[in-house]
């Protein structure tokens, strides 16, 4: 039967710890701890146990040597039930230790800080902790360790009700977060590393569970969640997400994180299928609904500013799965809630773009690809004319706006689009020509003029044909990053039909 009489307290982030150990000690749990711990214990009234009275060596080398003793880990990695180890304990005076709290020097933290030193990162690198986490893992039947200040509540409670034991379920919860943490820590170690040789280390991914979804993209698909995306999005109101939700969710919100201005945009199967902004939100919704009154019919809508009663009247008309605003109104959120299934979410801009900062995953048969995010829009040297005609204001305004678009539709990708909406949308073609050809009949069907339009390419067009679709269609100005062999014979093609068009040097391909 497992049960807690000693325990072992050596923790960096001191939150719950006094709590932890005072609920210990009411219980007359022995306790043994290091350092900076046993002086916070301490303080607070508990009675502890230094480390260096088990080892009967003090802390050396500015700390670095202090828990790495045979009295330690033989306490934490015997088994009672085995006569040799106990033997082997009593010969050499070594007692179990049943219950471990550890939590690991902040390398993370200070890697992060820019004016960290490389002296500083490297005395962040845990040795005791993480060796002590791994010995208490490993003996998970006769040892529990706990690595989670947020675990330290449930656990005294599952203590004190069970007589001072842990389940064999707990225990291996613990034991696997354990060893979740210390892979993660040397995960960071080892990038850091491999940074300063311009290296790509081996890699190891930790993502805690963020939600349990019902199935994947498919009902016989089992999917589950990882990371914070609920940390970045909080569900308000409606049934539980879906996988596909969760995908058209994210895309909606980076491209409404595009823009300044008030921004509304629709979303369908991960692609935009319309986009508007004004000076309002109720203004921006018209422009993009107009774009397209069919497909937003079950698709996701976001948006950049607190999502107003007007707008939110508007949009109720027609049946939305998914809401996403960094606020609703009140009266917005009573409106909208009277549809039970319809998810209301809000979501936290500032984190959002902190998580653009990390790596992008996709998983191929038998592997990975990481790749960093697609943040930027155009290359450093900006958007360059290439025509003898330069395009006006609210032409270059125009392919601004469309060009934003065009970073997050699927390949090929062609948007035509005035300098505040969208005004025909081509995703996901084989041919640019067809992608120009579905955006143009796609406005057609919406009953709106193309004239005048600008149009964006997330890729150069390979011949002159596909931007010919584009000035038949009634662009006159065209926005693509360039860097075919044929150039100059799309530029030309350009010049004598009097269209303006810049190059960006900056592809955006979104497979």
């Amino acid at each position: 039967m497992f049960t807690v009489r000693k325990a072992l307290l050596s923790v960096y982030d001191k939150r719950g710890i006094v709590e932890l150990a005072q609920g210990l000690e009411q219980h007359n749990v022995e306790i043994i701890s290091t350092g900076g711990t046993a002086r916070t214990l301490r303080e607070a009234g508990v009675s502890v146990t230094d480390i260096s009275e088990i080892t009967q060596f003090p802390e050396m080398m500015d700390g670095r040597v202090k828990t790495l003793h045979p009295k330690i880990h033989g306490g934490l990695l015997a088994l009672p039930d085995n006569e040799e180890h106990v033997a082997t304990m009593s010969e050499h005076g070594i007692e179990s230790i049943d219950f471990v709290v550890v939590n690991l020097y902040p390398f993370e933290q200070t890697l992060a800080n820019p004016s960290s030193t490389e002296d500083e990162i490297i005395e962040q690198i845990d040795i005791g902790g993480p060796a002590m986490i791994r010995s208490a893992a490993k003996n998970w039947k006769h040892t529990a360790v706990v690595v989670n200040p947020d675990r330290y509540d449930a656990i005294l409670t599952e203590l004190e009700t069970n007589n001072l034991s842990l389940s064999d379920t707990t225990r291996r919860e613990l034991t696997g977060e354990a060893y979740a943490r210390t892979a993660a820590y040397d995960t960071h170690i080892a990038r850091y590393f491999a940074s300063k040789e311009k290296a790509a280390p081996p890699l190891s991914i930790h993502y805690r569970v963020d939600q349990s979804l019902r199935y994947g993209e498919n009902p016989h698909q089992e999917a589950t969640l990882y990371g914070n995306f609920t940390g970045i999005f909080r569900q308000l109101h409606g049934k539980e997400l879906s996988f596909n939700n969760i995908l058209d969710i994210d895309a909606a919100a980076k491209i409404a994180n595009e823009f300044n201005e008030p921004t509304l945009v629709i979303v369908k199967h991960s692609n935009p299928c319309g986009v508007g902004s004004g000076s309002s939100l109720h203004e921006a919704w018209e422009k993009a609904f107009a774009t397209d009154r069919q497909s937003p019919f079950g698709g996701i809508i976001a948006v950049n500013r607190p999502l107003d009663l007007q707008t939110a009247t508007a949009i109720n008309d027609i049946f939305t799965e998914v809401l996403i605003a960094p606020e609703f109104l009140d009266e917005t959120f009573e409106l909208l809630r009277k549809k039970k299934n319809r998810r209301l979410l809000t979501l936290d801009y500032n984190l959002l773009r902190s998580s653009l900062k990390t790596s992008q995953l996709r998983s191929v048969a038998g592997g990975l690809l990481l790749q960093d995010f697609d943040n930027d829009l155009y290359s450093d040297k900006g958007i360059k004319v290439v025509t003898k005609r330069e395009p006006t204001d609210e032409e270059m305004n125009a392919m601004k706006f469309a060009w934003r678009i065009a970073k997050h539709v699927k390949s090929n990708a062609i948007v035509y689009a005035k300098s505040d909406r969208t005004l025909g949308i081509g995703a996901g073609q084989m041919s640019r020509v067809d992608s120009a050809m579905i955006a143009a009949r796609k406005a057609e069907i919406a009953e709106l003029d193309l004239s005048g339009c600008a149009v964006a390419s997330d890729a150069f067009f390979p011949f002159a044909d596909g931007l010919m679709e584009a000035v038949a269609a009634g662009a006159t100005a065209a926005i693509q990053p360039g860097g075919s062999i044929r150039d100059q014979e799309v530029i030309e093609a350009a010049d004598k039909h009097g269209i303006a068009m810049v190059f960006t040097e900056m592809r955006h391909f979104r497979h």
